[in-house]
């Protein structure tokens, strides 16, 4: 099965905006907008509805991160990396979860989708890790990598061999963001 071009376009405009947050460059967010929103529709052909919607929300928390990132420091300043309160860690795992149970029956319950609770946890948890994104806590990144590995598997079963691709590349750069915005906190702070 050949990819479409929305597939193609939201695969190389998402690596792009992916490569840009890990080197914290304000061009990620209106570069994500553009791969989000093909993936609107890749998501919706493969009846992966909450994937698709979740789409939608990153839209308007991309606008958020872009402001945030610009403004959202002290003093209006911009935002420097750091790390995740254990509260809010233990308060956002919480409504992962929470979130997840919820998707996932009602996914089960009201629609035809393909993979309902695994749809849901993708979901919740990409939610979790885009917030934190927004406001550069350097957890996020771990957070992502979770998440990819299982949207490598979700895409693969549902036939979807270029966005699997794009989640496996997405685990690298998980791990290159993770490592990058650490090296940057380090600095900033000059621990």
């Amino acid at each position: 099965m050949t990819p479409d071009l929305f597939e193609v376009v939201g695969v190389v405009t998402g690596v792009l905006a992916v490569w840009l947050t890990t080197r914290q460059k304000i061009w990620c967010w209106p570069v994500g907008i553009v791969s989000v929103a093909s993936f609107i529709v890749v998501f919706f052909r493969a009846k992966l509805y909450a994937a698709m919607g979740l789409q939608a929300v990153y839209v308007g928390l991309a606008a958020y991160g872009w402001y945030a990132w610009l403004h959202g420091g002290e003093d209006h300043s911009g935002l420097k990396v750091s790390r995740l309160p254990r509260r809010l860690a233990l308060g956002l795992a919480v409504a992962g979860a929470a979130a997840t149970g919820i998707a996932g029956y009602g996914l089960r319950a009201r629609t035809d989708e393909a993979l309902p609770y695994l749809d849901g946890f993708t979901t919740s948890f990409s939610l979790v890790a885009q917030w934190m994104q927004t406001r550069k806590f350097l957890e996020n990144w771990a957070v992502w990598a979770v998440v990819d590995v299982v949207y490598v598997g979700m895409s693969l079963s549902q036939g979807l061999t270029l966005t699997a691709g794009l989640y496996a590349v997405y685990i690298g750069l998980a791990l290159l963001g993770f490592r990058d915005w650490r090296r940057s906190m380090i600095a900033e702070d000059g621990v």
